[in-house]
């Protein structure tokens, strides 16, 4: 089969989940003999762009188009005829038989409508929460509080907008007539795809109370590339209990809540940060304040050093204050059988069993952060009876069998 996917961003200029997931996807059905394409936009000065270049078997197409800022970003969905003719070129190329969308953050939406002129069948996995919000996290802008969804006459967008740049308080009642335009658009390709598919039940459910087709949302979770075996290492006897984070280091994913309930904590502990600082300097300052003795920041980390750090490791955090649509971090732990203690809130508590293979504490209250914290740092029994009882994610080759009956569907 011919299949092409659709994303905003790639490797190796972003390293994020929906980038890695893509990959690792690809590269499987490329090993199951299927012809596979990737089509992203990627930063560039200029006029638009197109590049190629190959990659463990797929066919990269990379188009320039100007760089990207929020504005720019948001305008790029109504109109960006330069990267519509190279996605019609690279269609005449790759002849894809099913396109699959992960994601069209800063790509134009008349692509979808070029598949349909064509067509084309096409899937989208939701992975995040863009098609219905701009910010893509469903978390406002001004209060930091989870967000039920646009609102009467699309206030709350409105109040994001604002919050990210006041100066666009006088024009708030035009940004909210933007916004509410703008999601009528990606409703339509919503409804024109053949299946969506949810990496959780919640983003499932999600989804369709805010008007999705339900009965054309597939729920398959996301899954790791073949990762490398790792024995579960007891920790030794003389070393306090070491917790983990690793991943991006923004507000939403909650480091700070970590790093002040840990320092809080009596007695002996260790906690390991892995993530890149160079995208959000701010913020990463603000943990290093916060940071006290016993934290330790590793930076940017490859894969192989994920798989060595999680080896090291006795106990990994998930500590977002927003909706995790799947949060590949956790599936890293329990493949590397190390216990979870996550926040209480959307996908997270699909994915973790209280007291079984981790805990679940309310999302942003430090205190119920220190307490969990405290409890596992005074008993590395629990540690150890937790990690046993892993069970392990869905592999690659499982989820690119499901995906793949997916495709034949619409197709």
């Amino acid at each position: 089969m011919r299949i092409l996917h659709v994303l905003h961003q790639y490797l190796p200029e972003h390293v994020g989940g929906s980038e890695l997931y893509t990959r690792w996807l690809a590269s499987e059905q490329v090993r199951r003999g299927h012809r596979v394409a990737i089509f992203h936009r990627r930063d560039a000065e200029g006029p638009s762009t197109l590049s190629h270049r190959r990659d463990q078997g797929v066919d990269l197409w990379s188009a320039g188009s100007g760089r990207l800022g929020h504005v720019s970003r948001l305008a790029s969905s109504f109109r960006e005829p330069g990267l519509v003719r190279d996605f019609e070129r690279v269609l005449d190329m790759a002849r894809p038989e099913v396109v699959h969308v992960q994601h069209l953050m800063g790509l134009p939406l008349e692509l979808p409508k070029r598949l349909r002129r064509r067509g084309i069948p096409f899937a989208i996995t939701l992975l995040d929460f863009w098609w219905v919000c701009v910010n893509a996290r469903a978390l406002t802008k001004n209060s930091r509080e989870v967000c039920d969804g646009p609102g009467l006459g699309f206030v709350n967008c409105a109040r994001c907008g604002v919050a990210r740049d006041p100066r666009v308080l006088p024009l708030a009642p035009a940004l909210a007539g933007v916004l509410a335009w703008r999601n009528r658009k990606l409703r339509g390709v919503l409804l024109s795809a053949g299946r969506l598919i949810a990496p959780t039940e919640f983003v499932r459910g999600w989804y369709a109370a805010r008007g999705a087709p339900a009965d054309r949302i597939e729920v398959i979770p996301l899954a790791l590339e073949h990762s490398p075996g790792i024995a579960r290492a007891l920790r030794p006897a003389d070393r306090p209990v070491r917790f983990g984070y690793i991943g991006a280091l923004s507000e939403q994913k909650g480091v700070h809540v970590a790093i002040e309930a840990f320092a809080g904590l009596r007695g002996e502990a260790e906690l390991w940060i892995g993530g890149d600082e160079r995208f959000e300097p701010e913020y990463v300052a603000r943990l290093k304040a916060l940071a006290g003795p016993g934290v330790r920041f590793l930076g940017a980390l490859s894969r192989e050093q994920v798989w060595d750090t999680l080896a090291e490791v006795d106990v990994v955090l998930a500590p977002s204050i927003w909706y995790e649509t799947f949060c590949l971090s956790v599936s890293e732990a329990f493949v590397a059988g190390r216990p979870v203690i996550a926040s209480d809130l959307g996908a997270l508590a699909d994915r973790v069993r209280p007291g079984t293979d981790g805990l679940l504490v309310k999302p942003g209250n430090v205190a119920a952060w220190r307490a969990a914290l405290q409890r596992l740092a005074d008993d590395p029994g629990l540690v150890e009876r937790m990690g046993a009882a892993m069970r392990p994610p869905q592999t690659m080759e499982q989820v690119a069998e499901q995906v793949e009956a997916v495709y034949e569907a619409i197709r």
